[in-house]
């Protein structure tokens, strides 16, 4: 059973909701996100998402169109975020970490020599936002006889013929966009989110977690109250943004995300 597998059955036996953080690789410079990222686990984080920075995130909204500028400003790449995971992984050995991003960089950088060192630097799962199902062959294919989990994203407007060719081949968990439109713009609507996850309930038995444009302690919980977790990113992101801002002092930057995720840890593990 890998890392996913386990947490998520963890979580189920206990009747907890997972709860999984987003953030960019090297924003605003590779020291502080490891030093975010190894916190993240004692504050009862479950998984951690990681971007993987481009020049041209379309479905990402400015907050993290802006973190994927830092980051890349820092000096970052494909290469740099892969020792970020292996870096963690020297203190840290359960926690899944998931890589989010998209296939022009990883193309670019060879997907054999991606899914390889991913597995072997202790990644468990990988999101490619551009990369639909008609388009397994690129990389589906090869990273999942690998081992390495290929997630899939559903979004409102998919259709329940589509939901079903989606989820077909969806190994990890699925994750649900709860809005239309690029990340950190909107609030989720939790009527419309509880529809849609009852569709996808009806085709899969993996976990769904609700991820995009939750932003407070109480948004957190209500969607967990529908799902089996979810995922918080733009609003971490824009605090990256505004506390390096405030102070050039790296360790204000850590404090203040790492308390942001402590509120939003005990609102959801304490109810």
């Amino acid at each position: 059973m890998n890392r996913i597998q386990n947490t998520f059955k963890n979580l189920k036996q206990n009747n907890k909701k997972a709860l999984g953080i987003f953030l960019t690789a090297g924003d605003p410079d590779f020291e502080t996100s490891i030093n975010i990222i190894e916190q993240l686990p004692n504050n009862r984080v479950d998984f951690i998402e990681i971007g993987m920075p481009f020049s041209d995130p379309m479905a990402d909204g400015p907050a993290i169109q802006l973190s994927s500028q830092r980051a890349l400003k820092s000096g970052m790449n494909i290469e740099k975020c892969l020792n970020l995971v292996k870096r963690f992984r020297e203190k840290n050995n359960h926690t899944p970490i998931i890589l989010m991003g998209y296939y022009n960089p990883i193309y670019k950088y060879g997907k054999e020599n991606f899914v390889t060192k991913s597995i072997d630097y202790g990644v468990d799962g990988i999101i490619i936002v551009d990369l639909p199902p008609e388009e397994d062959d690129e990389l589906y294919n090869y990273s999942e006889k690998q081992g390495l989990s290929f997630i899939r994203l559903i979004t409102p407007t998919t259709t329940k013929n589509r939901l079903v060719q989606i989820l077909k081949n969806a190994t990890g968990f699925v994750y649900y966009v709860s809005i239309t439109g690029i990340t950190g713009t909107q609030a989720p609507n939790v009527n419309d989110v509880s529809m849609n996850l009852k569709k996808i309930k009806s085709i899969t038995d993996l976990p769904t977690i609700i991820g995009f444009g939750i932003r407070s302690p109480e948004q957190a919980y209500s969607m967990t109250l529908i799902s089996d977790g979810i995922v918080v990113g733009s609003a971490v992101v824009d605090l990256i943004k505004s506390s390096s801002e405030k102070s050039k002092n790296k360790e204000f930057t850590i404090k203040s995300c790492i308390e942001f995720v402590s509120k939003i840890s005990n609102k959801i593990k304490h109810n």
